[in-house]
C-alpha cells in the first residue's frame, strides 16, 4: 500500500462531524447523489485504516451503520448507493464478500488503496485546448474544492446560506500553488461554458457534456429500459448524454431517431436485453437499422395465441389436463432454468417469448432433418 493512500486514509472519515475531502466530491462530479457517494467512499477508505482482528485489510460494516454514520439517510439508500459506487465508479477498487460474524452475515469490504489513488488522482494532467485572451493555450485544468449552495429557500425568501460539505482541511492548509490552480480551473470552466453555452451538464474537464435534449433523451432511454429490468442502476448521466450528443454531431442522429431506434430494440424479446446504454445503441446502430427495417418489410402475420396461453398456464401452474404440445414442454424447461417465474412481469414475457422463438426453430430444424 502507498505512503500516499496512508495519507489519504488518515484525512477520511470521522464519527460526529463528517468532512469530505474535495477530490472525492469532484470525482462524482455530475451525479445527483455526489455528495451520499462521497460520504460512503469517505467512510469506507477511513475504517480500512482502522485496525481489526480480520487478515488481509478485510474489514464489515452493514448499511444501518454506514447510514447512521453519514447521517440523513436509510439504510436502502446507502444500500443502493453503495452498490452503485463499487459496480459504476470503482470496479476493482473495493472488493466485497459476505462472512458470518457470530453466526450473522455481514457484508465485508477491502480497498486497493493504490488503484483508488489513481482513480482519483490521475497521473496525467489535462490540458484544456481552449484559447485564452492572448491567444495561448489555457493553464492545465485542477478539479476544484468548493462548497455547495442549498437551493432551498428560507424564511425570508433568500437562498438559504451555503451548508456542510466543505472540505475545511484544504481550505484552511491549502498551499498557494493549489490555489493558482484552482485559479485556472475556475477560468478553464468559464472557458468552456463560454464555448459550450448549450451544454446543461458536462464533467469536470468538459470532455464530455451534453444539453437539456440530450439528457431528456438519456432518461427518456433509462425509463424504458426501467420497463424492462426494474433493477437497473442509474446511469453516469453525463456520460449518457454526451454519447447521445456524439451521435447527433458525429454520426447525424436527431434526437427523435434515437429514440425511435431504442424503442424498437426495447420491444425486440432479443435486443432488449442486448441494448441497454445509448453507447451500445450507437455500436450497433447499423445493425439494428437493418434489422429493424427487415421485420418490417416480411411483416408476417403469425398466430400467438398458442404461445400466450402456454405462458398463462406456466406462471400459474394452472392447466394441468390440459394435452401440452412438444414445443411447450420444451420452452417450459428451458424457462424453469432461468428463472422466468423469478422475473419482472414485463420482462418476463420477453424472456418467455425468446425462448419460445428460439424452442420453436429447433423443433422445426429437427422435423427438416
Amino acid at each position: 500500500m502507498s505512503r500516499i493512500f496512508d495519507v489519504i486514509q488518515a484525512l477520511s472519515g470521522q464519527k460526529n462531524v463528517i468532512v469530505i475531502p474535495a477530490p472525492y466530491l469532484d470525482f462524482f462530479k455530475g451525479d445527483q447523489q455526489a455528495h451520499m457517494l462521497a460520504a460512503i467512499l469517505n467512510q469506507l477508505v477511513y475504517w480500512s485504516g482502522i485496525p481489526s482482528s480480520l487478515n488481509d485489510g478485510w474489514f464489515y460494516k452493514s448499511y444501518d451503520e454506514l447510514a447512521g454514520e453519514i447521517r440523513g439517510v436509510t439504510a436502502d439508500q446507502v444500500r443502493k448507493a453503495t452498490n452503485k459506487l463499487i459496480s459504476n465508479y470503482l470496479p476493482g477498487v473495493i472488493e466485497t464478500v459476505t462472512r458470518k460474524v457470530n453466526g450473522t452475515p455481514k457484508k465485508h469490504y477491502r480497498l486497493d488503496g493504490d488503484v483508488l489513488i489513481a482513480k482519483i488522482f490521475p497521473p496525467a494532467v489535462e490540458v484544456a485546448v481552449l484559447p485564452n485572451g492572448n491567444g495561448s493555450i489555457a493553464e492545465s485544468i485542477r478539479q476544484k474544492s468548493q462548497m455547495e449552495t442549498a437551493e432551498k429557500p428560507n424564511g425570508n425568501g433568500d437562498v438559504a446560506e451555503s451548508y456542510l460539505y466543505t472540505d475545511h482541511y484544504l481550505q484552511i492548509n491549502k498551499p498557494s500553488s493549489l490555489q493558482n490552480s484552482d485559479e485556472s480551473g475556475n477560468k478553464a470552466k468559464s472557458d468552456f461554458l463560454s464555448t459550450h453555452p448549450d451544454a446543461a451538464i458536462y464533467t469536470p474537464s468538459g470532455k464530455s457534456w451534453g444539453t437539456t435534449k440530450d439528457l431528456d433523451a438519456a432518461k427518456w432511454i433509462f425509463a424504458k429500459i426501467r420497463i424492462v429490468n426494474a433493477a437497473a442502476k442509474e446511469p453516469n448521466w453525463v456520460e449518457w448524454s454526451n454519447d447521445i450528443r456524439l451521435m447527433r454531431e458525429q454520426d447525424d442522429r436527431s434526437h427523435r431517431e434515437i429514440c425511435e431506434l431504442f424503442k424498437w430494440a426495447n420491444t425486440d424479446s432479443f435486443w432488449a436485453a442486448n441494448i441497454l446504454s445509448p453507447r451500445k445503441l450507437r455500436v450497433k446502430w447499423d445493425e439494428l437499422v437493418m434489422r429493424s427495417q427487415a421485420k418490417v418489410a416480411v411483416a408476417p402475420v403469425i398466430d400467438n395465441s398458442e404461445r400466450d396461453s402456454a405462458y398463462k398456464r406456466f406462471i400459474s401452474g394452472t392447466g394441468q389436463d390440459v394435452k401440452r404440445s412438444e414445443l411447450e414442454i420444451k420452452v417450459g424447461l428451458e424457462a424453469s432454468k432461468v428463472g422466468v417465474r423469478s422475473m419482472g412481469a414485463s420482462f418476463a414475457v420477453v424472456r418467455w417469448n425468446a425462448l419460445w422463438k428460439e424452442c420453436s426453430q429447433r423443433v422445426s430444424g429437427e422435423v427438416a432433418a
